[in-house]
């Protein structure tokens, strides 16, 4: 069985709390896209072994793959007997904040689910992805959202207009960890305006770029300029809608001119960058 397990994007990202236990309380605007990466599920018998392979080497397949601990988890709560063979076909970059390893988890909970007809209460999978990580969740619903919390409150988000994503990747990626330890220190100054980015994604595309924001920009941009770089570059070739997605390194520009994009991605092609044309799911 393939699956296939989609990215995100974020068009807001406010730290409303740090918690005793060191990690944060969010409040998110959450969009999956149509880029994705493709996972082959096959179940083994009892004799053999799960193992997962992929093919970007810098994934790590072993003990801490996503896709590991989702399977152990799995076959843990549900007394699963059987083992699997995993392959993932790696489309979304890694330490780019747009959720690969979180959405090929999701991924695998609904491969794994299907397979072997399993009838898991929605309560009981929700639990289940959030132990695994704060964005399973929201991959597993795959829907334009309204994220809080710890990944742990959802409300849906209405789209009205077809949007086009340019995603370019920086060759340095980030550890989520690490740009939330310098977030600690250095906090943010600007804050995004989820309500009323909300209420202008319903009325249709347009410029949000004044109501947008990600608490973890700044953090990011001290461990890697050109992301800062790359910003600026696109409001000088008129992008409006711009911002480095969850802890980076990955920006987006938006747009309802899919020519608009082509044409920026042609650019950054030929300076090798990873770039990616893609569009929003709206349900």
């Amino acid at each position: 069985m393939i699956v296939k397990a989609y990215a995100k994007i974020n068009l807001a990202l406010n730290i409303t709390k740090t918690r005793e236990d060191g990690y944060h309380d969010l409040d998110m605007i959450m969009l999956p896209i149509e880029l994705h990466d493709s996972i082959d599920i096959l179940p083994l018998p009892e004799q053999y072994e799960t193992y997962v392979t992929c093919d970007d080497f810098s994934l790590e397949t072993g003990e801490y793959n996503l896709c590991t601990i989702t399977i152990r988890k799995m076959k843990e709560m549900f007394k699963i007997k059987k083992n699997f063979r995993i392959h993932i076909h790696k489309n979304i970059p890694i330490g780019a904040g747009l959720g690969g390893g979180s959405a090929d988890a999701a991924a695998v909970i609904h491969g794994i689910e299907t397979l072997l007809k399993l009838k898991i209460d929605e309560k009981e999978k929700m639990e289940l992805a959030q132990s695994i990580g704060a964005d399973v969740p929201f991959c597993l619903k795959n829907i334009p959202m309204r994220v809080q919390g710890i990944g742990n409150k959802f409300s849906p988000i209405e789209i009205k207009d077809n949007i086009y994503v340019l995603i370019l990747k920086p060759q340095i990626g980030l550890s989520t960890k690490e740009v939330y330890q310098i977030y600690d220190i250095i906090g943010s100054k600007k804050h995004a305006d989820i309500e009323k980015l909300i209420e202008l994604l319903k009325e249709g595309y347009q410029d949000y770029s004044l109501f947008m924001g990600n608490d973890l920009e700044e953090a990011a941009i001290s461990k890697v300029p050109e992301i800062q770089s790359l910003k600026d570059e696109l409001v000088n070739d008129d992008f409006q809608n711009i911002m480095m997605t969850g802890s980076g390194s990955a920006v987006f520009a938006l747009s309802n001119s899919k020519m608009q994009i082509e044409k920026e991605k042609h650019k950054f092609e030929k300076r090798n960058y990873q770039v990616y044309v893609t569009k929003i799911l709206k349900e």
